[in-house]
């Protein structure tokens, strides 16, 4: 398995690395930090409903789609990332996104408690003081042939800009927001009570991460290569695959008579949850013309989502009892990962509250 050490990288492409590592299926172990702050968003999200993208426009903060679920991050260079990536094949590493939380956490919080910070993983995928207050968060996900594994040691935080990029209802509750986020998010430098030095923080978590991982040979990203990370960097700046369809924030529409969108969201313990869908015929007991689901969990295979999920819902009635067995189904499959989500999660996302 490879060592990158990128040290800062070009914004967008310090993210895209590892997305380019797993299609071509080299495994290797890659820390780095975007040189200038970007905006991430999760694979399952909505730009539209998640981000303010009035103030990424004017802030000139760029966004990027991982294809990694979760929810919205602010990213930049006081924040160390690791992200490893191996073949589905190999089997000395956890096929399983359960297995590959519980290994892969250890290595960095050893490396906190290494700086005297206690630290702990906590499903779903954050990790924290004993105090519970998060100093990290994580996220695993299927690219090509290869399981990634991605995570950050926050040597620091800026919880004003974090603060007004996300979306809310009512401008009054921004202090709110920046409050919460100071009360519940921890870092490095807070702990500490000053910034640690980056490279004792990058040899820390490499020894640590060496433990788990064996022996690493240190590589360097050859021209061609970054050439190709590069072209996917502006493949996943497409509008198509940044932002997908547009989706108005309602709780149903009538576009005309026999026609419906119907919305729905909930908050399962695996994280937020949306729905919208386009109804044949009256709201309940209507035929599901279209389908369509976002939010901040964490679900691999990526691709179950559209194939399995919204697949097998197209066509149905719109009734809690017609669809329920289909969600069970999916949710009970031994080919599909969605932590912190249960089936009845999944029906009231599609508006059934009862």
């Amino acid at each position: 398995m490879y060592l990158f050490r990128l040290d800062r990288m070009p914004r967008l492409l310090s993210m895209v690395i590892f997305h380019q590592l797993a299609r071509e299926g080299a495994e290797a172990l890659v820390i780095v930090s975007p040189e200038k702050p970007i905006i991430s968003i999760g694979y399952f999200q909505d730009a539209f409903q998640e981000v303010d993208l009035d103030y990424l426009k004017n802030s000139g903060l760029p966004l990027f789609r991982r294809e990694v679920g979760g929810g919205t991050t602010y990213l930049d260079e006081n924040q160390i990332f690791y992200q490893v990536i191996y073949s589905r094949k190999n089997k000395k590493f956890p096929q399983t996104i359960k297995g590959a939380y519980e290994l892969f956490s250890e290595p960095p919080c050893r490396a906190h408690e290494h700086f005297g910070i206690k630290a702990r993983f906590r499903e779903i995928n954050d990790l924290v003081t004993p105090e519970g207050k998060k100093i990290g968060g994580e996220g695993g996900a299927d690219i090509g042939e290869c399981m990634v594994f991605v995570g950050s040691m926050l040597m620091d935080f800026d919880y004003r800009t974090m603060s007004k990029v996300a979306k809310i209802p009512d401008e009054k509750w921004r202090d709110k927001v920046f409050k919460t986020l100071e009360e519940n998010l921890t870092t490095m430098k807070k702990e500490l009570g000053e910034l640690p030095d980056r490279r004792e923080v990058e040899e820390v978590l490499i020894s640590e991460f060496k433990k788990v991982l064996g022996p690493l040979e240190k590589g360097e990203l050859p021209p061609d290569f970054l050439r190709r990370a590069e072209a996917l960097e502006r493949e996943m700046q497409k509008p198509e695959f940044l932002f997908g369809k547009r989706k108005p924030v309602v709780d149903s529409l009538k576009i005309k008579s026999g026609l419906n969108l119907i919305f729905g969201q909930h908050k399962a313990r695996g994280g937020l949850i949306r729905s919208v869908q386009e109804v044949e015929g009256p709201p309940i007991g209507g035929r599901i013309k279209d389908l369509s689901i976002s939010g901040d969990f964490t679900l691999i295979p990526r691709l179950a989502l559209s194939e399995k999920l919204e697949k097998s819902l197209i066509g149905s009635r719109r009734e809690k009892f017609e669809l329920l067995p289909r969600v069970e189904s999916f949710i009970e499959s031994r080919e599909k990962e969605m932590p912190g989500v249960t089936a009845e999660d999944l029906i009231m996302a599609l508006g059934f509250k009862d």
